[in-house]
């Protein structure tokens, strides 16, 4: 894959290092996007070096993200939402499905990648409804007490939480915590929906699933942990789940009938939203 076309608008925004990984062009790799770097791309050639469709756990991600918007928008009749961990924009973004649904919808977005930051904010100049704050979502306190987010959200009403693909690069233990200390925050009715790597704790599966976490952890990302589902359904605290639970990020309300069996990648991340009731 070439290099960013220099002439693009902030393809090396001020700030970017990039001789470092950056998780967020690490997916944008993944999905064939262009806002990536060599060392970037050497992170999922590492990976695949163990499981060649390593890809496919971004494309699971992306589209449970997806689905889970339309079910949020619609469904869920929620019209705002924090997500978190929004990454480089690509097709689809939470604002853009659920906006489909209800043009009123307010998104704010929280990253602290300058890359991220720099192209996002590009994109959604002119969008009274979208913002982006630069924070970082393993400090909620930091999170939840941003002016911005304050402003454009309001926490008397219920709102959707999204952690899609973020939470697997947090390694300490206490990740949990984290989630509670969010939880705790939201007004009833609000929603929570959580994708994260997965150690499906079945010998085929569960030994892929440790050796790319092996090869994410030792690359030049370094961060990539494969939770069990007691670990996983721990995020949620004491949420309902929203049927059908917390199941493999394909099998939660695919579009429509399984023609081929997934891949053994594709069982390797999982995915779920939980209500406060």
């Amino acid at each position: 894959m070439p290099e960013p076309d220099p002439g693009y608008p902030s393809a090396v925004p001020v700030g970017v290092d990039t001789t470092r990984a950056s998780i967020a062009r690490v997916y944008d790799a993944a999905l064939n996007g262009k806002d990536n770097f060599e060392i970037d791309r050497q992170v999922l050639d590492q990976v695949r070096t163990v499981a060649p469709g390593v890809a496919e756990l971004a494309w699971a991600n992306r589209d449970f993200l997806i689905r889970v918007c339309r079910f949020l928008a619609k469904e869920a009749g929620i019209d705002q939402y924090l997500d978190l961990g929004s990454g480089l924009p690509t097709a689809e973004n939470t604002n853009q499905v659920v906006q489909r649904v209800n043009q009123h919808s307010t998104v704010v977005y929280v990253d602290n990648d300058p890359m991220v930051l720099a192209h996002a904010r590009a994109l959604l100049a002119g969008n009274s409804t979208t913002s982006i704050v630069d924070a970082d979502i393993f400090r909620p306190f930091d999170v939840l007490e941003n002016a911005t987010v304050r402003d454009q959200l309001d926490f008397t009403r219920p709102l959707a939480l999204i952690h899609i693909g973020t939470l697997h690069h947090y390694p300490s233990d206490d990740a949990d915590a984290v989630m509670r200390t969010y939880i705790d925050a939201l007004p009833q009715g609000s929603y929570v929906a959580i994708a994260h790597f997965y150690d499906p704790e079945v010998d085929e599966y569960s030994a892929l699933a440790r050796k790319m976490e092996e090869k994410f952890v030792h690359s030049p990302m370094g961060s990539g942990r494969f939770r069990t589902r007691s670990q996983i359904q721990a995020l949620f605290g004491d949420l309902e789940m929203v049927e059908p639970g917390l199941v493999l990020c394909d099998d939660w309300w695919p579009d429509g009938p399984r023609l081929a069996p997934l891949s053994t990648v594709r069982h390797c991340i999982a995915g779920g939203v939980g209500v406060k009731r």
